[in-house]
This record gives C-alpha cells, structure tokens and sequence, in this order.
C-alpha cells in the first residue's frame, strides 16, 4: 500500500534507481517520490530520467516524507545515520534499510533508538524487475508500515516476510549471493557446449534462455523443484547420465558448503560493520 504517502531515498544508486523505476511502473506518482545523493550528475540523471523531486539534503528529505528508504553502502550506513539521527526522531517515518549486512539493532542504535525499521535484503536480479526480497520488521513497526515497505520491495520482485532477523543470513547465502552461483551454472554450461563443438554464441544463447525457461517452469509450476527434475529425466536417457556425474560429485553437498561458506562470511561481515 504506497498509494498516497512519500518515499525518500538517501542514496540514487542502482538499486534505489531501480526501486524508483519499477514504483512509477506500478502507478506511484513521481511526485510522490524523493531522493538526496551527493553527487550533482546522479541527481541531474534521476530528475531527468524520473522527474522525481531531488532535496538538497538529508534532514531535508525526512521532513518531507513518510517513509525512508536507507540505500547507500553499508560500510557508509554508520556515518550517514548519526547525520540523519535528530531528523529521524524529529520526523519519526518508516526506515527501510536495503543496506547488504547491516542489523537492525546497530541501525536503530545509530540513529537513536524508538525507530520503525525494515531490514530487506534484495537481490542483484531487483535491477531488472525480478529481484527476490526478504524483510525483517522490528516491533515498532505497524500493520500498515508493513505493506507500505512491502509494497516498496514489491516493485522490483517477490517480496516475503521473515520472522527471525537470524533467517537473513541464509537468505544472503540462497537469494542474496545466488545469481552468482546460478551465472557460474551458465558459464560452465555454455563453456562446456563450446567444447563439444557448438559455436560460442550458439552456446550463450542456448544456456541462457535454457536458464530462463527452467526457472520460469518451476515458477509457474505448483511442483517442487525435485519433481519437475524428476519429470524431465527419462529412465536410461541423457539426462540421467549427466545427472549421474553431479550425484557422483556429491553437487548438492557441495552446493550446501557453498551455501554454509556464504552463511558465516554474512554474520562476519554484519558484526564488523555493526562495531561503528
């Protein structure tokens, strides 16, 4: 439910770019819709290309707006929320925080304490509208809040909702780092189909829009993932015997280190850049 407030971004990104884009897409008035950055070509682009309002400054923002969207770079997050803090308690809006990492109780801390926060953790798939989000909302955060960040989110992808901030790790580890598995899925698949004599753009084509089409089956199927492989997997055929050597090469064990791996390195990161 965005219809009828004002969102602000402190921070004109890619990915507030894109939250920006796909809003107006689905009907939110650009005039609706504010940004601060500091770099005077970034806000010339977004006027430009949005005709969205561009503030002078921070403080400024807040006291136009109902809700905050935090999207600036989470090594910079610290520094911008002190800036940020008295407007903040002044103005009291929803935050929504997009910053990779960053727990809420080290947001909250900076800008104060007594705040409404969502924590969402995006995707790089959000660029093209079909990013998959997860948020987190603290308990100061209302029923109406919720859709307000939820339909912020919405705009670029699928949206859900965790109970258990703890859950964002894994989701950084599946969702947040998992368009870099699944492109280093393609690159061997059309890798492979070069050596076994196919052309090079012949090789892209097919291992792309092959990704494309699987991931679109199993969206638009009621099926797990394990059942539409096992429909399309006939006894004794090719792809069995490919599968086979994934299953020989312990994949999915693997797939689960990689996951762990990515898992561990999230909570490091989020205790580091909390120190601040």
């Amino acid at each position: 439910m965005t219809q009828g407030i004002k969102i602000g971004f402190i921070g004109g990104g890619n990915m507030a770019t894109s939250l920006i884009g796909g809003l107006i897409a689905d009907g939110i008035p650009a005039d609706t819709l504010y940004c601060y950055d500091p770099s005077q070509e970034r806000q010339s682009q977004l006027r430009e290309q949005f005709a969205i309002h561009i503030s002078p400054d921070n403080p400024t923002l807040i006291g136009a707006v109902d809700v905050v969207v935090l999207a600036v770079k989470p090594q910079l997050l610290s520094q911008v929320c002190q800036e940020i803090a008295a407007a903040v308690q002044a103005r009291q809006p929803l935050l929504v925080s997009i910053a990779a990492g960053i727990r809420s109780e080290a947001i909250e801390r900076w800008l104060g304490g007594n705040v409404a926060l969502v924590r969402t953790m995006p995707n790089t798939p959000s660029l093209v509208q079909s990013g998959a989000t997860a948020l987190y909302a603290n308990a100061r955060v209302n029923a109406e809040q919720r859709e307000q960040a939820e339909g912020i989110l919405r705009a670029v992808g699928l949206s859900l909702w965790l109970d258990d901030e703890v859950q964002m790790d894994a989701v950084t580890a599946l969702s947040g780092s998992g368009p870099a598995y699944l492109f280093l899925v393609m690159e061997a698949m059309e890798k492979a189909g070069i050596e076994l004599g196919l052309p090079a753009e012949t090789a892209r084509l097919l291992s792309l829009q092959t990704a494309f089409g699987a991931a679109k089956m199993a969206l638009e199927s009621s099926e797990s993932s394990a059942v539409l492989r096992e429909r399309v997997t006939s006894p004794g055929g090719t792809t069995e015997r490919a599968l086979g050597v994934f299953q020989e090469a312990n994949l999915i064990g693997l797939f689960e280190d990689a996951m762990r791996a990515a898992r561990d390195r999230s909570r490091e990161l989020a205790d580091m850049l909390g120190q601040a």
